[in-house]
């Protein structure tokens, strides 16, 4: 099947031409058909299968077959993403298929300054990709309304569980047309996933195309047993003996991250991290620099873990493997994209067994063991030093004046303080007289009336 054969408005066939793309994948054969009738739809398929533009491409021919003016402080369309990133990777998915197409695409999330946000939104916009915390902020503020949203989509609905946005949705729930279209996708569909559809869905199509907790298929798996406090030495030997085109190096938590990154550097390694803790700016530059292949390696929590298409990631590697067995799937779903190979190496210390025991049962997959290297004990004596901590890629030449200025006003202040000090305690060596202290008042203020203390200080 091509995608000529789905009926989709000639703009957008063009688009997909341009872009090379000719087969649509399963999810989107089964998808767009079901979409374009205007049904809603309840989708269940792995990271990496295209769900993109599964939902982006019906949704562009409904558009272009029904031009209307944008709402005014409101949209047509809303996308609901769990991470700013999957957020701005969506957005930019919509203008690459609707290039021929004149319509107006606006990401909302935090970590940039909202007011920009707000003007852009004022004149109305057909495309709105959003995380939910943001979008109720420019919902409180009165400068944005969902009423007149004529699609709803809701990505990665089990990791939007996960990071705890049950009581957002909900709000954003009550907050959407009755008359709108639905489209509900999820990579995983346990109760609480189908509770939560059920608010949004109005007699959905359901369509699956991979059963739940599968791993990529052309992922080769691999594990290796090791202490904790030596996982650094083991990923030293395994990125010189492996030929790694680009790899994503996975940890569970952002100060593990940075400290991954401090001891790659001290190896003479490149390497960029990307967690909640850094800024937008930082997140947006490391990642822009891994998908062009100015770096390598990419250290990251699991916020990178979905919807991150970045093509030509030939290794995953689990630094430390997750305690939630979905997030593993996800995880190595970053490599093996658009009919590659890749390769997903685990780390396993001895307190990680009972997680990879549960990813086991789910994936009803068992990686091949690969026994430590022989000159491993020689790597952990011979280990580089980790990097000092350095600054962040996200802060401009005007930001670093700024914060030198800051500085330097600071010191000479402290410079004053303790000019101050020093003459008045020569004043004291050299016998100088103290004067007593004495609150002054304001003229008008308290203390003007009968029996209260005069500006002077004296009694009166």
């Amino acid at each position: 099947m091509e995608f000529t054969d789905l009926g989709l408005s000639e703009p957008i066939l063009k688009a997909l031409a341009a872009k090379k793309y000719a087969n649509p994948t399963p999810i989107q054969q089964k998808a767009i058909p079901v979409l374009l009738e205007g049904k809603d739809l309840c989708g269940i398929a792995q990271t990496g299968t295209g769900k993109t533009a599964a939902f982006a491409l019906p949704s562009l021919d409904y558009f272009a077959r029904n031009p209307k003016p944008t709402p005014i402080k409101g949209c047509r369309m809303l996308v609901l993403s769990p991470t700013r990133e999957l957020a701005a990777q969506i957005a930019q998915s919509f203008r690459d298929y609707g290039r021929f197409l004149r319509l107006s695409v606006e990401t909302v999330f935090g970590g940039v300054p909202i007011g920009k946000q707000i003007r852009a939104l004022a004149p109305g916009v057909d495309i709105v990709v959003a995380t939910p915390g943001r979008l109720l902020d420019l919902i409180d503020q009165r400068a944005f309304t969902i009423k007149d949203t004529e699609i709803f989509v809701l990505d990665e609905a089990d990791q939007m569980m996960d990071m705890g946005f049950i009581h957002p949705l909900k709000r954003v729930a009550k907050l959407l047309p009755q008359d709108r279209q639905n489209l509900f996708f999820s990579a995983t569909m346990p109760k609480e996933i189908e509770a939560l559809a059920g608010q949004f869905l109005n007699d959905p199509v359901k369509v699956s195309v991979a059963p739940q907790s599968t791993t990529a298929e052309r992922v080769r798996q691999q594990l290796t047993f090791v202490n904790q406090a030596e996982k650094q030495a083991l990923l030293h030997i395994v990125l010189k003996n492996e030929d790694i085109d680009r790899a994503l190096i996975f940890t569970r938590t952002k100060h593990g991250a940075d400290r991954v990154v401090r001891f790659l550097e001290g190896a003479g390694i490149d390497a960029f991290a990307i967690h909640g803790n850094k800024s937008q700016g930082q997140r947006t530059t490391a990642l822009q620099a891994f998908r062009q292949g100015k770096v390598k390696l990419l250290v990251a929590t699991d916020i990178a873990a979905r919807g991150i298409d970045v093509s030509g990631v030939s290794h995953v590697i689990n630094f430390e493997i997750p305690n939630v067995p979905e997030q593993y799937v996800h995880r190595i779903g970053r490599t093996a994209r658009a009919g590659a190979d890749g390769i997903a190496i685990s780390f396993v210390a001895d307190d990680e067994r009972p997680y990879l025991k549960a990813i086991e049962r789910a994936t009803k997959v068992k990686p091949e063991i690969v026994p430590l290297p022989e000159n491993f004990m020689e790597a952990v004596r011979n280990l580089p030093k980790p990097a000092a901590p350095r600054k962040g890629p996200s802060q401009t030449p005007q930001q670093q004046a700024r914060r030198a200025e800051g500085q330097r006003r600071y010191q000479d202040g402290q410079k004053q303080q303790r000019g101050s000090a020093d003459r008045a305690h020569r004043a004291d060596a050299e016998g100088g007289e103290k004067k007593p202290f004495r609150r002054r008042r304001k003229p008008g203020g308290v203390g003007t009336h009968k029996g209260a203390v005069q500006r002077t200080g004296a009694p009166r």
